[in-house]
């Protein structure tokens, strides 16, 4: 999902790749793992944020993953998992979602805990009160703080002061949760994640392109950001995500051509092209720059017949929504980044998807609120 405020190449990707995602939360959680955690792997997140992948090990991503397989395996079985009844969390929502609030309120009910919906009115976080103070204000009353807006310097700046663990549900450069739940289902369809080439067509300078080039990165995967070099990632996240594909046998590559791009590949995702606020004259311009790179019928037939789609949904495959039906008369067209005809094929993975959101983010909030696993 595309976000746009405030300068990306700036001060919140500069705190991006800065930051340390290494460091606990402050106040140490009272009990969760004396409440159905279970012990086995090792690995101990309790007082983690969740801000960005790059923060996290291959080793510690794979546990994430596991987990939520765990708990998706649970919850068709029915089997209660209500680890941290009594506990709160704080869900704020500069931008508002579909998928992010549903996953978040359902898996925090799921695990017993009680949630506080703060939209863009809810709040005076950056409006009469700072980012700083919100914080510590949320971290006194809730036992997590899940933010979803524009720059990545604020959830950073969020993790800094709160003393509970603090998930990023989405900003301008990252979209980690969206990550855990691409890699879950991507596993799921073809057994596992090392050495599956995966593209990623359109506008790739933000947070879905940024996300899934480190995922990629991390896991042993092979990128492809396929666009024009207008719309490639910044180059000094490009660099260090190939210093770690070295480490894990994984690769990134830039690519302009959408046929070379796509051949072979196991995996062909996007994303909007255009985020939903931007003026008329951005839709024009960027439709014109990426038509050359929309999925349909000739793309994924040369990535092979074992491709699958994906998507972060919402998309504009059809006309079927009032913002679609406007752009589509605008601007002569009738689908947009992805047609109709791929979306609705077999070969889309992407209500699979959208479902596994809530599965990671459970796995996300349990982990650091100190289940063991």
């Amino acid at each position: 999902m595309i976000t746009l405020r405030g300068n990306l190449r700036g001060e919140g990707f500069r705190a991006a790749l800065a930051a340390d995602g290494r460091k606990t939360a402050g106040r140490a959680d009272r009990d969760a793992g004396k409440n159905g955690g279970r012990k086995g792997k090792g690995l101990n997140l309790k007082g983690r944020h969740f801000l960005k992948l790059l923060d996290y090990t291959p080793e510690e991503i794979t546990y994430l993953l596991d987990l939520a397989a765990s708990f998706k395996e649970k919850k068709k079985r029915g089997e209660l998992t209500e680890y941290f009844r009594g506990r709160n969390v704080a869900l704020i929502f500069e931008k508002t979602s579909t998928r992010t609030r549903c996953s978040f309120e359902v898996a925090a009910h799921d695990l017993g805990m009680g949630t506080t919906y703060l939209d863009p009115a809810g709040s005076q976080i950056g409006k009469k009160e700072s980012i700083a103070d919100t914080a510590r204000v949320l971290g006194r009353m809730y036992d997590g703080i899940e933010y979803r807006g524009y720059g990545q310097e604020i959830v950073e700046e969020l993790a800094k002061y709160a003393g509970v663990p603090v998930w990023n549900g989405l900003t301008n450069e990252f979209h980690p949760t969206q990550m855990l739940a691409d890699l879950l289902t991507i596993r799921e369809h073809f057994g596992h994640l090392k050495g599956i080439k995966l593209t990623y067509m359109g506008d790739a300078r933000y947070n879905m392109g940024n996300s899934l080039m480190v995922a990629c990165a991390k896991m042993g995967m092979h990128f492809t950001a396929c666009t024009t070099e207008e719309f490639f990632p910044a180059a000094g996240l490009v660099e260090e995500c190939r210093r770690l594909a070295e480490e894990s046998g994984g690769s990134v590559t830039l690519e302009e051509d959408a046929m070379k791009g796509t051949k072979d590949v196991d995996v062909v995702c996007t994303d909007v092209w255009v985020s939903m606020g931007e003026p008329d004259e951005v839709w024009g311009s960027r439709i014109k720059a990426l038509s050359s790179y929309q999925v349909n019928r000739e793309i994924m037939e040369n990535a092979g017949e074992k491709a699958v789609f994906m998507h972060c949904l919402p998309a504009f495959h059809d006309l079927n929504t009032k913002i679609g039906k406007e752009k589509g008369e605008k601007f002569g067209f009738t689908e947009l980044e992805v047609t109709g005809e791929v979306f609705e094929s077999p070969a889309s993975i992407v209500f699979d998807e959208a479902e596994n959101r809530m599965h990671t983010i459970k796995a996300v909030m349990a982990a650091t609120l100190g289940m063991e696993g």
